[in-house]
């Protein structure tokens, strides 16, 4: 072996070493903006929720919550929504075991599980809108389509993240870069479910109940 032989036997390890030291700080980067992504989501939520609390109860001589709820229905949305986050665990475990097709199988259902939750969602907003009970009919109603529609466009953000993110895993298989890619999915989709409970609590559970 030549000298310059063992220079390189020396330094390959060295290199492959940096190697996996830049690919562990991208994805702690890539994790931490998301994180920061995800927090300023809160800020827009809270202010929502803050609005929907303060005129969710000026009905301006119009129908109020529980003349206009459906809540066996929106049970069924919240449990498609709910549903859709447990078969995303799912997939994650499958993904941790290094299991392609069963990831891809679970990340189908979970968008399935999603879009039947933004199809009841849609009907729902065409049923209001056909009784007359439009976002210009009351304070109450301009904040609930407010709060609702914009978890309904993340919803729908994230069902097309998710078609893409198909495609990705099926063009490049797990690689790093994928598995990165459903980790901040996970985040996100956990998210809209703990908001979601937010809204179910505060906008149709509260506003029948009360």
């Amino acid at each position: 072996m030549t000298k310059t032989d063992e220079f390189f036997v020396l330094e390959d390890p060295h290199a492959h070493g940096h190697g996996h030291d830049d690919e562990a700080d991208h994805n702690t980067t890539t994790m931490l903006g998301f994180w920061i992504y995800l927090m300023s989501d809160c800020l827009i939520f809270g202010i929502l929720f803050a609005v929907y609390a303060v005129l969710g109860q000026n009905y301006a001589a119009g129908p109020s919550p529980a003349d206009l709820f459906e809540i066996e229905m929106i049970l069924v949305s919240t449990f498609m929504l709910l549903f859709s986050s447990i078969t995303y665990g799912f997939a994650v475990l499958r993904m941790d075991k290094g299991d392609r097709r069963g990831t891809v199988l679970w990340l189908i259902v979970t968008g399935l599980f999603g879009l039947a939750f933004l199809g009841l969602e849609v009907y729902e907003f065409q049923h209001l809108w056909h009784l007359g009970a439009t976002p210009m009919a009351s304070a109450f109603l301009s904040s609930f389509f407010l709060l609702v529609g914009t978890h309904g466009l993340h919803v729908t953000a994230g069902s097309i993240w998710l078609v893409v993110l198909l495609i990705q895993i099926g063009m490049h298989g797990l690689n790093v870069e994928n598995r990165r890619r459903v980790m901040c999915l996970s985040l996100f989709w956990h998210f809209l479910d703990l908001i979601w409970i937010g809204v179910f609590s505060l906008v149709y559970l509260t506003g029948v109940l009360l």
